[in-house]
């Protein structure tokens, strides 16, 4: 039965105003901050925003309640508002838990998995999706490529959806017979509240670099963000807590943590969970010995590199420890594949092509130095930088490049509403320093599609090429419009016009 209104005041501490005490208590059935899409008899709530309170856009909702703080009734009243409001401090502190009451607290009827860390999020949680459904679940996923019930696409637009909407997800999933949640959960969402209300049965932290500077002040910030999830006192601490303890941000985490599960791909022998590499082919597939307290798994992982070692790791460790039938799950990981991540383009050309979601510094040294253990020849890159987004990662991400790569083409990545010649000059200083001393090759081409043919051309027999940066993602954001543009596309057509002048020099 949907809660009332006098209820839900109760539950956030909230004063209600401009009420009717000889009227029925209504009830509310669903709650949203989106004005345009706000169902008529619900609850709006009215956050402040970087530029306009969301209260001015409460007239135009067929909202019968209004949430909102003081600033915001203070806008409601000059507008004559007569609907009951319902005012806090904080209306993103309180969210969470009006939006899981509203619905009936879905995600306590599911096994819920959260992932978050800075790089391997979506991998982490590819793996637990497709893991999961070999050991007989019916799976929902929510993450940066999109959100999935038993493998259909629900679209959404979020890494981890506002409260309202990922409550209203849950409630679905719920009804349509999920059994277990995978989800990514970025540190906005545990910084802003999104996830307040969801009842965690599993926490994993894959890493931390460098990221999200532009949010949080400090990487201490950054960390504390992610430390709320983790944290035994915190309202959104999942019951198992799992982190991978590879990096020292891994290990203050676990000390954050408490009583966790650990995970160590490095040989630390007091992790509860330990993986190493047993065997590799020339694609870059490998296999893994994963060795857990009661029995050693051995698991063949599709996707190269150190990093989904620990990944793979990471995930048979938070299935372990959400109950999962764990041989049956470790079989699924062989026919994981993840959009845009370590993705190979094969066209039938003589070295290897890849396009990837790497956008941190971190990121990208991961990927070229996994490339560079998979060629004979050279290693080539384009990568760029995201405009509106942390400055001070552009030089670092240009001098990881130039440290391992032959070639570095610096390029466009989303400018966003920044001037693309300014970040990529940034970038660049950073390439073109690094450079000095190991003598890579660095050329600026801003247009994108135009760097991708110059990184293809310069390849020959042997060599390893990566697209960098945008991985799944099929827009370019320039000035506010999104272009469509898919570096999986424009490496195939590269790669066909490559071809193609080939025969024509034969």
């Amino acid at each position: 039965m949907a809660p009332t209104l006098t209820h839900l005041a109760d539950l956030a501490g909230a004063r209600l105003v401009h009420t009717d005490p000889d009227a029925t208590d209504p009830t509310v059935a669903s709650i949203g901050l989106d004005s345009s899409t706000c169902e008529p008899g619900a609850l709006f709530a009215a956050v402040p925003g970087t530029r306009t309170h969301g209260a001015v856009f409460a007239a135009g909702t067929p909202a019968a309640a209004v949430l909102t703080d003081e600033a915001g009734l203070e806008i409601l009243e000059a507008a004559g508002e007569a609907r009951p409001v319902l005012v806090v401090d904080d209306v993103r502190a309180v969210l969470g838990a009006v939006a899981a009451e509203i619905h009936g607290h879905p995600s306590r009827g599911m096994t819920v998995i959260g992932v978050t860390g800075t790089s391997g999020k979506t991998t982490t949680s590819y793996l637990l999706e497709v893991g999961l459904l070999a050991a007989g679940h019916r799976v929902g996923l929510i993450g940066t490529t999109g959100t999935r019930i038993n493998g259909e696409p629900v679209p959404t637009r979020l890494t981890t959806p506002e409260a309202p909407t990922l409550q209203a997800l849950f409630a679905r999933m719920r009804a349509v017979g999920v059994t277990h949640v995978v989800m990514e959960v970025s540190s906005h969402a545990l910084e802003l509240g999104r996830v307040t209300g969801t009842d965690f049965d599993v926490a994993g932290f894959t890493n931390l670099s460098q990221d999200h500077l532009d949010f949080h002040p400090t990487m201490e910030d950054y960390f504390a963000a992610k430390a709320l999830f983790f944290r035994p006192d915190s309202p959104v601490a999942a019951r198992h807590r799992v982190v991978c303890v590879d990096d020292e941000w891994g290990t203050r985490m676990a000390e954050v943590a408490g009583e966790a599960v650990t995970v160590s791909t490095r040989g630390g022998r007091t992790a509860t969970v330990r993986a190493r590499q047993t065997g590799q082919d020339a694609t870059g597939a490998q296999r893994l010995s994963v060795e857990l307290p009661e029995q050693t798994l051995e698991v063949d992982l599709p996707l190269p590199g150190d990093f989904n070692i620990a990944n793979a790791a990471l995930a048979t460790a938070m299935a372990w420890a959400a109950g999962a039938d764990v041989d049956a799950f470790a079989k699924g990981i062989a026919e994981v594949a993840v959009p845009g991540r370590m993705e190979r383009i094969d066209a039938g050309q003589d070295f290897l092509a890849v396009v990837d979601y790497a956008h941190k510094p971190a990121a990208v040294a991961a990927v070229l130095e996994t490339l560079r253990g998979q060629i004979s020849g050279r290693l080539g890159v384009v990568v760029g930088a995201g405009g509106d987004r942390d400055p001070s990662k552009r030089p670092v991400m240009g001098s990881e490049a130039a440290q391992r790569a032959d070639l570095v083409i610096i390029t466009d990545d989303n400018p966003r509403s920044e001037d693309p010649a300014t970040i990529r000059a940034a970038v660049l200083e950073g390439a073109r320093a690094t450079a000095e001393t190991t003598g890579a090759e660095v050329r600026e081409i801003g247009d994108r599609a135009r760097a991708i043919d110059a990184l293809i051309g310069w390849a020959r027999a042997g060599d390893g090429v990566v697209v960098a940066g945008k991985g799944h993602e099929v827009g370019q954001l320039i000035a506010g419009v999104d272009h469509h543009f898919d570096d999986r596309e424009e490496v195939r057509r590269a790669l066909a016009e490559h071809a193609r002048q080939g025969k024509e020099q034969a």
